[in-house]
């Protein structure tokens, strides 16, 4: 299937558009770094969000203070989670799982 060409007034509107969430991802993960969110209202809140549901869920761990690249790689092990996985296509077990990993759930 061809690639539709758009218009510059489309293109404009889809610039912004990509912006905009990159922008609000951006503050989300600032809320859960500096712990404004806790991590088990920031998953339910990102699984609920067609932006932030975007997000990768490593990504999303490695906001959390004192978890790093491979702390983050050995829990989404440890709880069958794919390295690729994104927030908004993780099951409810998992959802619940990485909940309790944090004491929140």
């Amino acid at each position: 299937m061809p690639i539709p060409k758009l218009t510059s007034e489309q293109l404009a509107a889809a610039r912004k558009a990509a912006t905009a969430a990159r922008r609000a991802r951006a503050d989300f993960k600032s809320k859960v770094k500096s712990g404004r969110l806790p991590f088990a209202q920031a998953l339910a809140e990102a699984s609920n969000d067609e932006v932030l549901g975007h997000l990768r869920v490593a990504d999303l761990l490695k906001c959390v203070p004192r978890i790093g690249e491979k702390r983050a790689e050995r829990i989404m092990e440890r709880l069958d989670i794919a390295p690729n996985r994104r927030v908004r296509g993780l099951g409810r077990l998992q959802l619940a799982a990485l909940s309790e990993e944090f004491g929140d759930g």
